[in-house]
């Protein structure tokens, strides 16, 4: 793999981070039986249920609620194999609720803005205003506020790339965690 200042090779990303492109490149591309052996080799890296859990979850806003939705399945028949044949696999924890009465849209705007390392305007989102709002409030409010996993592991599902996904990836990029 070719690496920039922009781009981390792979020796830079922990095992987690790995397996976690990983099982967002196969459920994104509805690669079950591929899939199946990421997720294996997130759970034997220390990804636990539920970081998996939500990777697949988060896939609908990358891939569609479909391949989302198969994807969770395919994880919940491994993690039935696995218990017949006596793995125990860490739960880990459930994403806490955001506080009542969090301003979703001014979240999702401050978390956009972080990400992008500047605010995200212009003429598309003048032209589908609509589009602006969900992003900000659904993508970068709702989901981006969820803390079972940090922002390097949520942008890692693979996903088109726009001028501003590319820098809220590089903006997020690799951490010691």
């Amino acid at each position: 793999m070719t690496t920039t200042p922009d781009r981390p090779s792979s020796d830079q990303l922990s095992p987690q981070h790995q397996a976690t492109a990983a099982i967002g490149a196969f459920a994104a591309t509805g690669r079950l039986p591929h899939l199946r052996d990421a997720l294996t080799e997130g759970l034997d890296a220390g990804l636990t249920v539920n970081q998996i859990k939500e990777i697949l979850v988060q896939m609908y806003a990358y891939a569609g609620f479909p391949r989302s939705l198969n994807a969770l399945g395919e994880f919940m028949s491994l993690l039935e194999q696995r218990r017949a044949d006596g793995i125990t696999d860490l739960a880990g924890e459930q994403p806490k609720p955001l506080p009542v009465g969090t301003d979703i849209l001014e979240r999702g705007t401050a978390n956009q803005t972080q990400l992008s390392g500047a605010p995200v305007t212009g003429p598309l989102f003048d032209f589908a205003p609509a589009i602006d709002r969900y992003l900000k409030t659904h993508l970068f409010g709702d989901i981006f506020s969820r803390d079972n996993l940090d922002w390097q592991a949520a942008r890692s599902p693979p996903s088109p790339r726009s001028p501003a996904s590319t820098a809220s990836t590089v903006n997020c990029g690799p951490t010691s965690a």
